[in-house]
């Protein structure tokens, strides 16, 4: 697998040329970050497996999202396996940690492969991520039986489901602002919509609220430590938001750290949003 940017070929060598932890190293491990807050061993447990992110990433580039991204996402699936794991309940920490791995890319991939063809419930992911392999297998198929019924068969979903997927991955998104025709004065796609309902009592009451969690979103983001502030302003706030491994430079800290502040504020911000919503309620 060839990488152009020599940054992620060091990265990804480093990577799979950690050691592979036994199953009493990981407990240990384990153990020592969920009662002691050990950074140590979290940081050994997370640098060990993130060979296991590089993997999935190279399963999931055919999807057209950039590499790097896709490692930063497994990486934080990584963190969030190292957060809920519990040692004690007899697992690998690594079968675990490939589960959170894989959701955390797949997540990704569906937000950002297209903006308006695919959902998140379990069904059209299911879809999403095998419903060409199924159509290729039974293309070849010699039966008068239409395609969309036998991929709906294998893949358990209906065929309206099935048959929807098909029309959403059929072809590239297209802008409502583009023209209907090359005539001069055509119209827009998006002139064909017309919402003929009016403004109800429920409608202003939903945006105020939006505008009031907005608010106490700003508020909670303000609270925070200054490189917390600055790391969620950039990578949640932002139309353009930056990646690890920019705000590590810029920060002067390894891009590891950076995910670890980031998880750090995500939890503080999570905790004051809920402790404001409940001074208000």
């Amino acid at each position: 697998m060839g990488f152009q940017d020599p940054h992620i070929r060091r990265y990804v060598r480093a990577s799979m040329a950690e050691e592979i932890l036994s199953a009493e190293l990981e407990t240990e491990l384990a153990v020592a970050w969920r009662d002691h807050q050990d950074e140590s061993a979290l940081h050994r447990l997370i640098q060990a497996y993130a060979r296991l992110a590089v993997s999935f990433a190279g399963r999931f580039k055919r999807y057209d999202v950039p590499y790097e991204d896709l490692i930063q996402q497994g990486n934080l699936g990584l963190m969030r396996a190292a957060e809920k794991f519990d040692p004690e309940n007899g697992s690998r920490f690594s079968t675990y940690a490939a589960w959170w791995i894989r959701a955390s890319m797949q997540d990704y991939v569906m937000r950002n492969w297209s903006l308006v063809r695919t959902g998140t419930n379990a069904t059209q992911k299911k879809l999403f991520f095998h419903l060409r392999r199924a159509m290729q297998k039974h293309a070849r198929d010699e039966s008068d039986e239409p395609l969309s019924v036998r991929v709906a068969r294998e893949l358990e979903v209906s065929v309206e489901h099935v048959e929807a997927m098909m029309g959403r991955m059929a072809g590239p998104d297209l802008s409502l602002d583009a023209p209907q025709s090359s005539d001069e004065d055509g119209r827009s796609w998006v002139d064909t919509i017309e919402d003929q309902d009016v403004a109800t009592e429920a409608d202003v009451v939903e945006k105020l609220d939006g505008q009031h969690r907005r608010k106490v979103l700003y508020s909670a983001v303000e609270q925070l430590p200054e490189r917390e502030r600055r790391i969620v302003a950039a990578r949640h706030l932002s139309e353009d938001p930056a990646t690890l491994s920019d705000l590590g430079l810029a920060m002067g800290i390894s891009k590891e750290r950076v995910r670890q502040l980031e998880e750090r504020a995500l939890s503080r911000l999570t905790a004051l949003v809920q402790s404001a919503s409940t001074i208000q309620a």
